[in-house]
């Protein structure tokens, strides 16, 4: 019984599985972060250009 619980491997791959999910939970959080700053930039930039052309909404 006991050698037979040694040789049981699927509680490691539960690991690998899991460690896997957080480094991709890691890279999209770190993308994210990237991203949300230069997509901030762009957008405050196309406000600008509207308002100083008076095409805004508000």
């Amino acid at each position: 019984m006991f050698a037979k619980f040694l040789k049981d491997e699927s509680g490691a791959t539960a690991i690998e599985y899991g460690m896997i999910a957080g480094l991709i939970a890691v890279a999209i959080i770190t993308a994210v972060g990237l991203l949300g700053d230069q997509l901030s930039q762009a957008f405050t930039a196309i406000n600008d250009k509207l308002t100083a052309e008076g095409l805004t909404g508000s």
